[in-house]
């Protein structure tokens, strides 16, 4: 079963994929902030991470350099909002796979998590 690791400060945003990919067979770990997403990332190297950008405590970008520093093969995927484009291509440039525009359909972020675990 593929780990996956889901890194948002929306309560309800973590909520509602993580029961989206629990009810098609993926594990779900989540955590609230970029510091959590690094600390977590260490204990569980999951297969994926689904990383929300702008964050208190440590945005996304950030906390894609220090995971892409822990593990360069980390397979990190940016989950922004509309209008953050120049975010976005700072999170491709600091190591994430691809991203997915909030708010998400259910369809495109199970296409995009398939894509890189199978």
């Amino acid at each position: 079963m593929p780990k996956i690791l889901l890194v948002d400060d929306a309560a309800f945003m973590r909520m509602r994929c993580s029961k989206l990919l629990t009810e098609h067979g993926f594990e779900v770990a989540e955590a609230e902030n970029g510091q959590e997403a690094i600390a977590m990332y260490q204990n569980y190297r999951p297969d994926l991470v689904l990383m929300d950008i702008t964050m208190p405590v440590m945005d996304g970008i950030t906390a894609t350099r220090e995971i892409k520093n822990i593990d360069p093969e980390a397979k990190v995927v940016m989950v922004s909002a509309l209008g953050q484009q120049t975010m976005v291509i700072e999170a491709i440039k600091a190591g994430a796979k691809d991203f997915v525009v909030k708010p998400f359909e259910p369809e495109k972020i199970l296409a995009t998590v398939r894509k890189f675990v199978g």
